[in-house]
């Protein structure tokens, strides 16, 4: 359907969706048990929290940090932080102490909200340096002295509300759309964070333009489940997760990745965010347990999923053989792994392979790619139900404009750019051109049909020694298909060749080698030559279709995998290849030696 396209405040668009959600807003799993919460109780609790920041202090343009899990109260505090005209500063759980300092005296937050007692301990000398300037709220708690929590906020919104009715009314009629909504800081694969300014009109403009993408009819789907365990820090999952109030659906957290699995069952959701390693750990087990289950079942199951991970994603018709699949194999995985209710997967954040995007659609689920960046709100482009191409991440919304450079670097204009870098006005000039259009750091390439494509980060290109540029995410990407491999980095700046550092998916590795848990713990599976032909298999299988000096000649498999904490990976997961780069120096000259 078409939705009106027009640049509102954030609030308009929330309290027009929660007016057609019958029951449920939202709802979070705690220990096990899920706690949903009603319109009405979501409502009044924004409303209510909202008056209890301005009992506290807060006015309009204020900073308040919001670092938490994705959760409930989340989406209350931010709604009420943006009913008051204050900005959202979202911190990540994993972000590094030392980054939380910055972000917080770069910001001038006035108030920190944290979720548990565990998150505040890290920054509890952070918060003690800041004194009386700054003030604590506990989402779950009080976890230090003189600390708010979210009820006693809630019960100093309700004073002031019975007190002065009119109030919060009369404040949000000074809301603009041109005012700033949120910082967002950039995760720094290098360097100091930057602080991303984006007003409620770069947030409401993209989502009502990605509201016209949606894969199925909002308007016949009020009130239905959607899934969500990607940070809400993030701006991909926080514009989905406006988009989901927008249209009227619940909105499910999930505790622990690890459960996953499970909460698709229990939710049954109609629609999910996520990236594409995800898809690929689910397709990879589902694979595995056909080939496992031996007899006249592991052959049927054999042939349907071939015949889904062949499937046409550009065809608009189902064959014969698809609906003998979908009646003997599909329609039975979308149950037992989906919850049955599963319509569409939106994928971001990497590139998707072409034989994972076909197992999905091959399936009976729809799975499209989008692509942007924390600076253009996020979304740039997305696909079209109907019009999905292989390896795309689809066209441009509406009233965004791209184009492509001429050293192919992807740029583009429209209500979704960014007001610039918060207190940056060099780094803001490095990436915004005189004539409006954002310069992305991407590179890649648009069909006539204008739809587009990535090759890689232009910071990333490296060059080897015999001239030949290299992408190397495409390469990761390819490598990380295997069932056995969790990260990979590509190597070969200046060298002769291109290498690769592995690391193994030891779950993956152990079913595949026959080996018992209990009997090879983890450190010890990169020490044996049947793992290293195991995983040399896997890469060249990744080799395959590669132009030759992009195929990677040697590899190094590590004994543990890049992480966040050690400072490998930043806050949304990227590798930060300059540390890593550093840290295995040693394994990297190893391959070189020769």
């Amino acid at each position: 359907m078409t939705y009106p396209l027009t640049y509102s405040i954030i609030a308009d668009l929330v309290d027009g969706g929660l007016a057609k959600n019958p029951s449920i807003a939202a709802s979070v799993k705690r220990g096990g048990v899920w706690h949903e919460t009603s319109v009405s109780d979501f409502r009044e609790q924004i409303d209510a929290f909202a008056l209890g920041l301005h009992a506290l202090g807060i006015r309009k343009g204020d900073r308040v940090a919001l670092h938490a899990e994705n959760c409930t109260e989340w989406l209350i505090i931010d709604q009420a932080i943006l009913r008051l005209g204050a900005v959202t500063v979202p911190i990540y759980t994993t972000q590094p102490t030392e980054q939380i300092k910055y972000i917080l005296a770069n910001a001038g937050a006035r108030i920190y909200i944290v979720s548990t007692q565990d998150l505040f301990e890290g920054q509890r000398q952070i918060v003690e340096e800041l004194g009386p300037n700054i003030t604590t709220v506990g989402i779950l708690g009080s976890f230090a002295p003189r600390m708010e929590t979210f009820h006693t906020v809630l019960d100093r919104g309700r004073t002031l509300r019975v007190e002065d009715p009119d109030l919060l009314g009369s404040i949000r009629l000074t809301v603009n759309p041109e005012d700033l909504a949120t910082l967002i800081y950039t995760s720094g694969t290098t360097g100091t964070p930057k602080g991303v300014m984006l007003t409620h009109a770069n947030v409401t403009s993209n989502a009502v333009a990605v509201c016209e993408r949606l894969p199925f009819d909002s308007e016949a789907h009020r009130g239905d489940r959607m899934l969500s365990y990607l940070p809400l820090c993030h701006s991909l999952e926080r514009i989905a997760t406006i988009v989901y109030l927008y249209i009227g659906c619940t909105i499910y957290f999930v505790e622990d990745f690890q459960e996953i699995a499970e909460d698709f069952k229990t939710v049954r959701p109609l629609h999910m965010t996520t990236v594409p390693r995800l898809l690929e750990k689910v397709h990879a087990a589902i694979m595995n347990k056909a080939a496992a289950a031996g007899g006249i079942k592991s052959v049927l199951a054999k042939w349907a999923l071939s015949l889904a991970e062949n499937y046409d994603v550009t065809s608009k018709k189902r064959s014969l053989q698809w609906k003998l699949a979908d009646k003997l194999v599909y329609g039975k995985l979308r149950n037992a792994v989906f919850g049955g209710n599963l319509c569409a997967l939106t994928s971001g954040g990497a590139a998707l392979s072409p034989t994972v995007m076909s197992f999905y659609n091959g399936l009976g689920i729809f799975c499209g790619q989008g692509y942007g960046l924390t600076e253009t709100s996020p979304v740039i482009s997305i696909y079209k139900k109907g019009n999905l191409r292989p390896k795309s991440i689809g066209t441009a919304i509406r009233d965004v404009e791209v184009r492509i450079a001429e050293d192919g670097e992807i740029l583009t204009r429209g209500p979704h750019i960014m007001q610039g870098y918060y207190k940056m006005p060099e780094k803001t000039a490095e990436v915004m051109g005189e004539d409006g259009w954002f310069h992305t750091g991407d590179i890649g390439h648009m069909d006539e049909d204008g739809h587009l494509y990535i090759t890689d980060r232009k910071k990333q290109l490296f060059k080897l020694s015999t001239g030949k540029y290299i992408a190397p995410t495409p390469i990761e990407t390819a490598l990380c298909r295997s069932a056995y491999i969790e990260q990979a980095v590509v190597i070969g700046s200046e060298r002769k060749f291109c290498a690769a550092l592995i690391v193994l998916d030891p779950e993956a590795v152990r079913q595949g080698l026959g080996i018992d848990a209990s009997d090879d713990p983890d450190h010890q599976l990169h020490d044996t030559p049947e793992v290293s032909a195991l995983i040399d298999a896997a890469v060249q299988a990744a080799n395959e279709g590669l132009p030759h000096w992009e195929q990677v000649k040697k590899f190094s498999v590590l004994g543990r995998a890049f992480t966040i904490e050690d400072g490998e990976l930043t806050p949304t997961m990227k590798l930060k290849r300059r540390v890593i780069r550093e840290r295995y120096g040693h394994n990297i000259n190893a391959l070189y030696a020769e």
